[in-house]
């Protein structure tokens, strides 16, 4: 199950630096996309599909998870033959053995998260032990649909990554609860306006930067999850909504403006004209275009 047995990937062709792209790997078109993502000490994404490939028994440094999209992976695990079926979860503990191949004629696709130690510790309390996870293969729809959903954002270029850093948390302290071994609770929320308070003005202040999470912790001096979470609980909205709030607000202002709507989408931060489209139809109901044509409509009528 390991992505870094192979030789160095190529660039991939849709110019992001930091996806790659091996060649296919036989003659059934085995192919896997993988990005590096610099999120809670670095996270790697993997995208593959294999029918043929066996890998050979070895450990990870990382906690490897992964949902089985199509197909069924099979891997010796603690000295159990196991199988993950469409649907499920996989699993490895840094440090334990492991091989994996095909369970089924027609192969396997997955998804893959490769998760350095540190970033599960984001999500436990202040000096908590680092959880541990017995089974190589869950079965749990509601945490695997999580999964998706948090991959899917991951591998999504635009995505603020104070979005990818909280959901990534929120996947991350929902796996340790409900499968870890002696998992500490997360500490409760309590009564922090002053912190939560300060972090709407920081992203106020900086909505047009892709703030990140870690950032907003240190000035306000609780831990990323709490910070995450007190903001949600106490706002009803997560850090990266308020940030795309301020971003779409700022970009209706600008709109009454001569500025192209590309140029106002890449002051506000956002990725470009359709990223801002995207959003501020979401949020107002009707694309940047026509509130513009709406505004200077109403600026242009005679009195």
């Amino acid at each position: 199950m390991s992505p870094t047995a192979k030789a160095p990937c190529p660039p991939a062709r849709h110019g992001r630096p930091d996806a790659v792209k091996p060649e296919a790997r036989s003659p059934d078109a085995e192919t896997t996309t993988a990005l590096r993502l610099p999120l809670l000490g670095g996270v790697l994404a993997l995208c593959a599909s294999y029918r043929s490939q066996r890998f050979s028994r070895h450990v990870h440094e990382e906690y490897a998870l992964g949902r089985i999209e199509s197909g069924a992976l099979g891997f010796r695990y603690r000295g159990a033959q196991v199988v993950a079926p469409a649907g499920s979860l996989s699993l490895a503990q840094p440090g334990v053995p492991h091989d994996g191949a095909s369970a089924v004629p027609e192969g396997w696709r997955y998804h893959m998260l490769y998760l350095p130690p540190t970033a599960l510790a984001q999500a436990l309390p202040a000096g908590a032990s680092l959880p541990h996870f017995r089974p190589g293969v869950i079965e749990d729809a509601a945490l695997a649909d999580l999964f998706g959903r948090v991959h899917g954002l991951l591998m999504t270029p635009q995505a603020p990554s104070l979005a990818k850093q909280t959901r990534l948390l929120a996947l991350l302290a929902a796996w340790i609860a409900r499968h870890g071994d002696d998992h500490p609770a997360a500490p409760p929320i309590g009564r922090e306006p002053g912190a939560v308070g300060q972090t709407l003005a920081i992203l106020a202040e900086r909505f047009a930067e892709d703030v990140r999470l870690e950032e907003l912790a240190a000035a306000t001096g609780l831990s990323p999850w709490h910070l995450a979470r007190a903001v949600t609980r106490h706002t009803g909205l997560p850090p990266h909504a308020h940030l795309l709030e301020y971003r779409c607000r700022a970009a209706r202002d600008r709109l009454a403006g001569p500025e192209s709507l590309a140029d106002i989408a890449l002051a506000v931060g956002f990725a470009d004209q359709s990223h801002l489209t995207r959003v501020f139809r979401a949020r107002f109901g009707l694309p940047p275009g026509a509130w513009r044509k709406i505004v200077q409509d109403k600026r242009c009528r005679p009195r």
